[in-house]
């Protein structure tokens, strides 16, 4: 690792204490803290133009904002921040916008989050924490380079972002930032080239060159997974461009984004089988000490398999994230409330009751409900949540799964009971990727296919035929979906397997529009219009 790297740790450690710091001392003032950021944000709405036509008011308390303010959604201000991205002007809440950032919602749709300078501060204070218990609780991942993911926008929709990099970093103030750039292994320049396999390529290429890497901060493990399945892809390609110092024919496409060169790493790889194997990743990050990604609920299965390509490091969850806002991040071993940060209510997902976060406890499911510096108020996620305990007053919570369920033609299919089938399979060594509610099949009646990654080996006629009874069988367990069936309204339903049925999921995903590094394996996923190519007509058969 490099003088400037050693300097940007330790002087970025000095930063970040004070962050850690606070969030422990206020960990027994809940209920002040958060209607002080309500106070907050009240203060800045009602600045607003909007919050002035909405009638928002400074003196709100919290009873009276959730009477006055409806439970909203991205639709609520899609038009509004449409007019903020042409104006140029901040409408939905008085403070500067510094940039937008795109998210896939659960199809093609992509929704772009105004992050304000105020929302910026809300993720500062969360980051903060984070990272400065990083270095506590894993002083090895501060002697090495950093990776932390960028998530890519597909090629097409690269000219309407005006240089905009979906960068984890940027949740940093721009200090801390400049001295975590210090730490990073790639350059966040490669989100610049000219397509998303482009900046892919040259991201493993500057991994592979690194054998100071201590630490790869990854949202989806199948992201990561990615990285290492590519890497054996393009083993012979990086090996030339990493002994040459040349991006070679991609050097037109690469925005000026300097070559990394590896005489070690290029040997490596011409050596290497392309098998992955984690005495071969150990050997190249030798230094490797953390492994983050997401890894509860549908993500639990890829989370497992990339720690087992990288068991000599560290492995830590995410805790809950999304673009609109955060709600867990991972703090002392567990996954409490980012309660310095967004002012956040609840809505309990047996009975529907609002309720405040200090009033949440032991046991409970609960769907956030995020007020936020970007100008959201109380925007409700699709996430469910259970509460496992506290850190002083501040509740800790596990990600359950998402609440956004499918319903075709009545039967009402919820993603947590997606998620409750493909853990009850019998799967002979295959993995869930995602089950697919499909609107058509060749213009006979909708259905479900449960896609699945299998061996090469794999008999996939009788693990396709075993499973896909398996999901109907488990399905039918619900009354709405048994009578659907009964009436004729869907298809029994299929499974289809295949060896690299990730990557073509993900790949028909890509080419809907969704963000590239932000696509998540979901455990249910309604797929409207034309049926995806890898299905082949499964309902046909």
């Amino acid at each position: 690792m490099g003088a400037g790297a050693t300097l940007g740790h330790h002087l970025l450690k000095l930063l970040v204490a004070p962050g850690r710091q606070r969030f422990e001392q206020h960990l027994g003032e809940l209920e002040s803290v958060q209607r002080a950021r309500l106070s907050r944000w009240l203060s800045a709405a009602a600045s607003s133009p909007e919050g002035q036509r909405r009638g928002v008011r400074a003196d709100w308390s919290w009873e009276e904002f959730s009477r006055q303010m409806p439970v909203s959604s991205y639709n609520d201000y899609a038009e509004v921040i449409a007019q903020q991205r042409a104006r140029k002007q901040s409408l939905l809440i008085d403070s500067p916008v510094m940039r937008y950032q795109p998210t896939s919602g659960s199809t093609s749709a992509v929704k772009w989050v105004p992050y304000t300078k105020m929302f910026l501060d809300e993720l500062d204070q969360v980051i903060t924490a984070w990272v400065g218990d990083l270095y506590r609780q894993f002083p090895r991942q501060g002697n090495g380079t950093h990776y932390w993911s960028l998530s890519w926008i597909p090629t097409e929709m690269r000219s309407q972002t005006a240089g905009d990099i979906n960068d984890d970093m940027k949740m940093l103030s721009w200090g801390k930032r400049l001295l975590a750039y210090l730490t990073q292994s790639a350059p966040q320049e490669i989100a610049l080239a000219h397509s998303s396999d482009d900046s892919l390529f040259a991201t493993i290429a500057y991994l592979a060159a690194d054998e100071s890497l201590g630490f790869i901060s990854v949202w989806s493990p199948t992201f990561g997974l990615g990285l290492l399945e590519q890497m054996s892809t393009w083993k012979d390609e990086l090996a030339a461009v990493l002994s040459s110092g040349r991006w070679g024919e991609r050097s037109a496409r690469m925005a000026g984004v300097p070559c990394p060169r590896s005489m070690r790493a290029a040997a490596m790889l011409r050596q290497w089988s392309g098998k992955l194997e984690p005495a071969f990743f150990e050997a190249l990050w030798p230094q490797l000490a953390v492994l983050s990604a997401w890894d509860t609920a549908a993500a639990t299965p890829w989370a497992r398999k990339l720690q087992g390509f990288l068991p000599h490091a560290h492995f830590q969850g995410k805790g809950l994230w999304a673009t609109e806002g955060v709600v867990t991040f991972p703090f002392q071993g567990r996954y409490p409330l980012a309660y310095l940060s967004h002012f956040f209510e609840f809505a309990d997902a047996n009975d529907g009751r609002t309720l405040a976060a200090w009033q949440l406890r032991q046991g409970q499911e609960v769907i956030p409900i995020l007020t936020t510096g970007s100008g959201f108020a109380r925007y409700q996620m699709s996430d469910v949540l259970r509460v496992e305990g506290a850190l002083g007053e501040v509740p800790c919570l596990t990600f359950l799964g998402r609440n956004d369920g499918v319903d075709l033609v009545g039967e009402k299919t919820s993603a947590t009971t997606a998620q409750a089938v493909q853990d009850g399979l019998r799967l002979d060594g295959a993995l869930p990727v995602t089950l697919l509610a499909l609107d058509e099949a060749r213009h006979r009646s909708p259905g479900y296919v449960l896609l699945v990654e299998c061996g090469e080996d794999a008999p996939r006629e009788a693990l396709q035929r075993d499973l896909g009874n398996q999901v109907e069988r488990a399905l039918q367990a619900n009354f709405h979906y048994k009578l659907a069936r009964e009436l004729g309204q869907l298809q029994h339903a299929a499974c289809v397997a295949l060896p690299h049925m990730r990557q073509v999921y993900m790949d028909q995903c890509r080419e809907r529009g969704m963000i590239e590094g932000n696509i998540k394996i979901e455990p249910l996923r309604h797929w409207r219009g034309a049926v995806p190519s890898m299905l082949r007509d499964p309902l046909d058969a």
